[in-house]
């Protein structure tokens, strides 16, 4: 075999040309027999530096390869004729797409290709390309268009000759069979309102070069759509439109989520309206049943601070309520009940126990037969309007110091005297509303001087993620510590409520009863 050099541009002056092209691109140098003169390998001389062959190797890994030592499999092939023609005669040669199988660790491979050569002097310029990587790109550039819901098209001033994407087609509610839509022709398929600020845009953009980013709406087949259209112009030389590259974008869906979010917003607001006015209402009936909520009052010679504090978390009233009165046969009635769930009914059935409560007391009831008619009362409420409800009824008699009560599910009042807490073991008793079958009983105490008693509702003692007895022990902790402390029971109501539940996330109401020493 022989090297020696063919005539023609020399190697250095080919290297500098191929390192400024992009692609694949070699130069080859005919290795000849010494004896016959014909060619028996070609060595690569020069590449492009993104030159990337079926292996992966590219530009400056190529030079100094040999073809058959690095592509053992191209002997004998049309590729190798075509070369040996070109070199021969001249006449550029191009392949028809062939596979080639290389194997790489052991596995092998099959790529497609299209290979080109032209004679330059006594070498070969052999250039390639991979239909796998195009194909490859083919289907990156669909996916995109696919995920982005876009479509391309290109419009030929000069000859009106417009091309679309298969998407572009998808887009605009047409059959691939069907002419795409010239740029002069689109504005005349937009909804009337969006036609003259798209003609004024197109406009510009071929009279001016001024690039075009405009939403416009079509009405197709399957309904309206919503499109962007971001186009630029294509000059020449002296700066005149020639062309018009263009990307459609299906804003259909992204605007029907806009959409349905500004009805639910609209109606979250409405919805919101009507939970103010509904809190407005059972706030104004609330003060009504339920007036001057934070004062200190005397009932049947016991000492009463009163107090309400609604929580700060949601729309609506809750149903927490109290009363305090003087009785005709000269005894006082405390109650404290919790109605549950919040709202105009919650502030109704809480209106409905306390009338009823105070009416059947005032005519003579036992405590336990008032709470077994307010458990009928709850249970015969209209369809929807069930509820359920916890109540402590006690009444004081000052002649004997005797207080009584009995209770529905509530919590047991505390009791604070000689500075230990604790709590009233609760008489038996079930909820309001729960079940029909049910009784109570009532426990009785003597209440002495310097006594104090806590009624109070959950609100005041229960935390999220907390057992409830961990509140009560923190109530019973603050209760008999205040009153432990010199002037300590002053104000005791709002003090404990600031102290135990500064989120306020349910209403409170508290009872705070002390007989005053020397009381009788």
């Amino acid at each position: 075999m022989t090297d020696a050099a063919p005539s023609g541009p020399g190697v250095e002056e080919v290297r500098a040309v191929l390192g400024a092209l992009p692609g694949s691109a070699v130069l080859l140098t005919p290795i000849r027999s010494p004896g016959t003169g014909e060619v028996e390998d070609y060595r690569i001389d020069a590449a492009t530096p993104r030159s990337l062959d079926c292996a992966g190797r590219r530009g400056a890994e190529l030079v100094g390869r040999r073809i058959l030592e690095t592509y053992p499999t191209l002997v004998g092939t049309d590729q190798w004729r075509g070369y040996a023609g070109t070199l021969l005669t001249g006449v550029p040669y191009e392949s028809e797409p062939f596979t080639y199988e290389e194997v790489t660790a052991g596995t092998p491979r099959l790529t497609t290709w299209t290979v080109r050569a032209a004679r330059l002097g006594e070498r070969l310029l052999v250039s390639w390309s991979s239909h796998d990587e195009e194909a490859h790109e083919a289907r990156r550039r669909q996916q995109m268009e696919r995920l982005g819901d876009l479509g391309w098209a290109e419009w030929s001033v000069r000859t009106g000759e417009t091309a679309w994407s298969e998407r572009t087609y998808r887009i605009f509610g047409r059959a691939p069979s069907d002419s795409p839509l010239s740029w002069t022709e689109l504005p005349d398929h937009v909804v009337p309102e969006d036609a003259p600020h798209l003609r004024e845009a197109t406009r510009r953009l071929l009279r001016e070069g001024e690039p075009l980013d405009r939403t416009f709406r079509i009405r197709t087949q399957c309904g309206l759509r919503h499109l962007r259209l971001v186009a630029e112009p294509v000059t020449d030389a002296e700066g005149a439109t020639v062309e018009v590259h263009a990307l459609y974008q299906d804003l259909t869906a992204q605007r029907q989520a806009e959409q349905a979010l500004l009805e639910s917003e609209r109606a979250v607001l409405v919805h919101r309206g009507l939970l103010e006015a509904e809190r407005s209402l059972a706030t104004r009936l609330q003060q009504a049943l339920l007036p001057h909520q934070d004062r200190t009052l005397t009932v049947a010679g016991l000492r009463a601070e009163v107090f309400y504090l609604p929580s700060q978390a949601g729309l609506n009233v809750g149903g927490d309520w109290y009363s305090a009165i003087d009785l005709p046969d000269g005894s006082g009635l405390f109650v404290i009940g919790d109605v549950a769930g919040h709202g105009i009914d919650a502030v109704a059935t809480m209106a409905q126990l306390r009338f009823t409560a105070k009416g059947m007391i005032v005519t003579g009831s036992p405590l336990p037969d008032a709470l077994e008619r307010l458990n009928a009362l709850l249970m015969h409420a209209p369809e929807g309007r069930h509820s359920t409800a916890t109540l402590i009824l006690a009444r004081y008699r000052p002649w004997d110091r005797t207080l009584t009560w009995a209770h529905a599910g509530h919590l047991p009042p505390l009791l604070v005297r000689d500075g230990e807490a604790r709590f009233l073991t609760p008489p038996y008793g079930i909820m309001l509303g729960a079940t029909a079958d049910c009784s109570y009983e009532e426990q009785h105490f003597t209440v002495a001087p310097g006594d104090h008693l806590l009624l109070y509702t959950d609100g005041l003692v229960e935390r999220p993620g907390e057992d409830i007895t961990a509140g009560l022990d923190r109530l019973a902790r603050r209760a008999g510590g205040a009153v432990r402390a010199a002037g300590g029971v002053e104000r005791l109501a709002v003090r404990l409520t600031e102290a135990l539940s500064p989120s306020r996330r349910d209403d409170i109401c508290l009872l705070h009863l002390t007989l005053p020493p020397g009381g009788v």
